[in-house]
């Protein structure tokens, strides 16, 4: 018969070894996620390959973390590791629309629909990003497809209808989405009247007729 020492000592050492898995499962989370961010980062300056290395870091950790998940879920799947896989599942879709223009799956990544859906509302900011830079380039027509990502995004997450309320935080990241893609709009359609007023005045355009310069006589 066990003595009531020899039992807190185990429930103190089980509690002990849990606090130091959570620990460091918290610490690899915030690794993966600023992998994440950083992915996204390169991403925005055409360092391609970069990009994908980070991810490539960050699904590593990630992996691991699932694999723990099965001997310690209630460590593992917290608020935390979430907010990771949103991280995570945002900079996957994002380098995938931009290197081969489709939207990449939850199942190819590996992640729950839930955090997917919530890191595919954060694209629309980033897409008006790279619309931004788009148009300081002077490319318009990448800019618009920009934005109509940015659209079909919106628009199918309305079409989710009564699974919002079985996405925490959808709305309010909905409501954010469709206020960048207004502003995205109106700096869109602002650039590409000032190319067409550019373009039509160069149209008009007529270049001075040369004048011979004047002989001095001797």
């Amino acid at each position: 018969m066990s003595s009531i020492e020899n039992i807190i000592q185990q429930v103190k050492t089980e509690l002990t070894t849990k606090n130091k898995i959570r620990e460091d499962a918290h610490e690899y989370m915030r690794k993966a996620a600023s992998l994440s961010k950083q992915s996204i980062l390169l991403l925005h300056q055409k360092r391609f390959d970069n990009a994908q290395k980070m991810l490539n870091d960050a699904q590593t950790i990630i992996t691991n973390l699932q694999e723990q998940a099965k001997e310690y879920p209630e460590i593992i799947y917290s608020g935390m590791f979430s907010a990771t896989l949103q991280e995570y599942s945002e900079a996957n879709i994002l380098l995938t629309l931009v290197k081969t223009d489709r939207f990449v799956t939850p199942s190819e990544i590996r992640v729950p629909p839930v955090d997917y859906i919530l890191g595919l509302a954060d694209v629309i900011g980033e897409c008006r990003r790279l619309a931004l830079d788009y148009l300081r380039e002077g490319e318009v027509e990448k800019a618009v497809k920009c934005l109509e990502i940015m659209d079909q995004i919106f628009i199918q997450l309305l079409a989710l209808d009564e699974a919002y309320m079985l996405v925490p935080g959808l709305r309010h990241k909905s409501d954010i989405a469709r206020r960048i893609i207004e502003t995205t709009r109106g700096d869109i359609t602002l650039e590409v009247r000032r190319k067409t007023l550019e373009d039509l005045l160069k149209k008009f355009e007529t270049p001075l007729p040369k004048t011979k310069p004047k002989q001095t006589k001797n």
